[in-house]
């Protein structure tokens, strides 16, 4: 029995590398090694056995290397061999050769040759396994289709013909159902080696997925004319991509666009529904900002370049368009920027900018102007002047001399110590009193006065 098994094996080394794609010469291995553990299985790891494939006979034969000794040293017939018995399978056999004789695979017994045949459906599986892993490890970034099988804990297991995908539930677009039988496509976003084989991970919600889709339906992005430069997304409900043309006379919104929008349809289409906002990339982060909030239209844009933070003002009339509905306009534009972007009002912009001239102003022998100068090179309060540096300081326009530079600084720095000392709250600019004649600037203007004729005196009581 053990003798038909090796032999029917062997036999079909051919067809089994056909079948799955295997390299005959792994099937080839994969035999001989599992015929070589079930001969030491029988026969123990003492004795030296081999096992090879005969190109000729199509068998993989097994034979046992024996030390060639004289007679009269003869001791062990397991792994040694006297010279004239030797000498009857080779007449060249020379002493202390070692020479193979050959075994019947039929002496194996039936067990060891069921290990042997277990341990080569293993190595072919795993042989198989790295086809499809190595298969598919070259294939990841690209788009896949499948037919939905089943669902294993919220993950949609897709059959991609030689082997399974997963789609975990958080690589899914809220709300899609798909039925056994459905056809379904995704990005190959993660292929894992595992003890059970290759896993493929398939995402229907990476922008990654969003962006080959639109390569696949554009020819210019496909062609390298038009280049997606960036691409945020809310799967199912929101999505902005951002697009640069490499040639002047193509316009990338438009080709992203296509015809009466039949291109974007397609995509919004497989995308259920998902809005789709293509936006033109600027190197200039501030108009890149401004076209990514679009429809929304921008007053003012502050920049803070060492945080990578961005204060964007518009209209009253435009401030919930900008933000969009539950935040996601501002979301996804900052995401599709990579800098934090704050939305706010001209009234707003206006009041935080009176705030600051305000406490600028509270600096001794500091006017209207400087405290504006001060402002508008990005420092919004004496304490932030406090705590930067000389050369920074040195950027205000009016303070490049490094004498005035310094002394803008310590008396910042004495202002903030005098507060912390006394233990009172840095005044704020009053809310407007109707029930007075004054104006909001009156009552800044007299608020700030009486603040420092206060420090003023307690500057002079002190001395």
């Amino acid at each position: 029995m053990a003798e038909n098994m090796f032999s029917d094996l062997s036999r079909v080394i051919e067809q089994v590398g056909k079948d799955k794609g295997i390299d005959k010469q792994v099937v080839i291995d994969a035999i001989t090694q599992g015929m070589l553990v079930a001969a030491r299985k029988k026969f123990g790891t003492y004795r030296e056995i081999e096992a090879t494939y005969n190109e000729e006979t199509g068998e993989v034969e097994l034979f046992e290397f024996k030390e060639v000794v004289p007679r009269e040293k003869f001791i062990d017939e397991e792994v040694e061999i006297p010279y004239d018995e030797a000498q009857k399978l080779d007449p060249n056999v020379q002493m202390d050769d070692s020479i193979g004789i050959k075994m019947e695979a039929s002496d194996l017994g039936r067990i060891a040759a069921q290990t042997a045949k277990q341990i080569i459906l293993q190595k072919v599986r795993d042989a198989e396994r790295n086809i499809i892993f190595n298969e598919f490890e070259e294939r990841k970034g690209e788009i896949a289709s499948g037919i939905a099988r089943r669902v294993e804990k919220g993950a949609i297991v897709v059959d991609l013909g030689r082997t399974e995908a997963y789609i975990p539930p958080r690589e899914q677009i809220p709300g899609e159902q798909f039925k056994p039988g459905d056809r379904i496509q995704g990005y190959l976003a993660e292929v894992r080696q595992t003890t059970r084989g290759p896993q493929i991970i398939m995402s229907r919600a990476d922008e990654r997925y969003l962006m080959k889709l639109f390569e696949m339906e554009v020819p210019e992005i496909y062609d390298g004319v038009v280049e997606i430069m960036a691409a945020a997304r809310e799967p199912g409900q929101r999505a902005k991509i951002a697009v640069r043309s490499n040639d002047n006379s193509i316009d990338p919104v438009g080709a992203c666009v296509g015809m009466k929008g039949s291109r974007v349809q397609n995509i919004v289409q497989e995308l259920r529904g998902e809005k789709i906002d293509i936006v033109p990339w600027d190197e200039d982060i501030t108009r890149f900002a401004c076209n990514a909030l679009a429809p929304a239209e921008i007053s003012r844009v502050f920049l803070d370049d060492r945080n990578r933070e961005m204060e964007i003002v518009v209209p009253e009339s435009q401030l919930s368009l900008a933000i969009g509905k539950r935040g996601q306009n501002v979301r996804l534009a900052a995401k599709l920027t990579t800098w934090k972007l704050d939305i706010i009002s001209e009234s707003t912009a206006a009041s935080r900018t009176s705030e600051s001239i305000f406490n600028l102003m509270l600096i001794p022998g500091m006017n209207e102007t400087m405290a504006q100068n001060i402002f508008q090179s990005g420092f919004g309060s004496f304490q932030s002047l406090a705590s930067a540096t000389s050369q920074d300081v040195m950027t205000i326009p009016g303070y490049d001399d490094p004498d005035k530079a310094e002394k803008l600084l310590n008396d910042a720095k004495a202002l903030v110590k005098k507060y912390e000392t006394d233990g009172v709250p840095v005044p704020t600019t009053p809310s407007i009193n109707k029930q007075s004649g004054s104006s909001a600037k009156e009552q800044a203007d007299a608020l700030l006065k009486k603040e420092l004729n206060k420090l003023n005196s307690q500057t002079a009581e002190e001395e």
